[in-house]
């Protein structure tokens, strides 16, 4: 009995990660429009952002798709915590993120340097909090997820499912295998959480306290916070951190901007004639 659940056990780990390396195959065709250049990346990060990702695999899609948002994905920043010498190169792991079929693992900026990203800074965070949070991510390296849950991952060959907008996140959450931990956010929610910082608002009626208007917004965060089960696009949204664009961190100057020599054609003012004959 014992050793044909070990041959299931086995059979179903190979068919989820399986299913796992098919839906990190890239889709085809993507462009980003600002691709990120490593070296500014790692100029303008501090420990403790978090790194917005859109991704162009087939499991990213699906996320985009039901989470209604351009950020497929989130890794931790942690700065030189895993900088092994100072003989290493520059291309050292610097961020700390959670992947399907591999589990936490630490990565380099480079990785993400032709995709579109953005960072978001937890505002006012101390810098002992700050520690504890790459703390706790660093301490989760090589933590990995089991794959034997193949329902988890079959919903995600399915990245337009007929469900309404209100439904398409809870898809996410929709089983109760380590696929799901996997795939969101939720492990750097985690962090945040064990120094109490905030990602989304309280939901409070109180005068002068922020809260969702809408009756669909307080039960979508209430469901959030709930199951601390948070997409990448929660950290875009939320009042607690920042965006910063690298290109104006350090000052920018558009007169310093090479343009064509071409100069462009004059917008046509209103009741401007096209030159036509009527």
């Amino acid at each position: 009995m014992t050793e044909a659940r070990d041959m299931a056990d086995s059979f179903l780990d190979r068919l989820g990660r399986f299913l796992a390396r098919r839906l990190h195959s890239a889709n085809a065709g993507y462009e980003p429009y600002t691709p990120s250049d490593p070296a500014t990346l790692s100029r303008t990060l501090q420990p403790g952002d978090i790194v917005l990702v859109e991704g162009n695999q087939k499991v990213s899609a699906a996320i985009k798709y039901l989470t209604q948002s351009t950020w497929s994905h989130a890794a931790l920043y942690v700065g030189n915590a895993l900088k092994p010498d100072e003989q290493s190169g520059p291309d050292y792991p610097q961020l700390v993120e959670v992947n399907l079929g591999e589990g936490c693992v630490a990565v380099p900026l480079s990785k993400y340097s032709r995709f579109n990203t953005r960072i978001c800074r937890p505002v006012g965070l101390t810098p002992e909090d700050r520690a504890a949070v790459v703390s706790y991510m660093v301490e989760r390296l090589g933590v990995r997820y089991d794959m034997k849950n193949i329902f988890d991952l079959l919903r995600y060959f399915f990245p337009t499912p007929p469900v309404p907008v209100r439904w398409r996140r809870r898809m996410i959450a929709f089983g109760s295998g380590d696929p799901t931990r996997a795939i969101c956010s939720s492990m750097i929610a985690q962090a945040f959480q064990s120094v109490h910082y905030p990602i989304l608002p309280e939901v409070t009626r109180a005068p002068g306290r922020q809260r969702a208007d809408s009756e669909y917004s307080r039960r979508e965060i209430l469901h959030i916070r709930h199951h601390s089960l948070f997409a990448p696009r929660d950290f875009d949204l939320s009042p607690y951190f920042r965006v910063v664009k690298p290109t104006l961190e350090y000052g920018f100057d558009y007169k310093a901007l090479e343009w064509s020599h071409k100069s462009p054609a004059p917008l046509a003012g209103p009741g401007a004639s096209s030159g036509a004959d009527d």
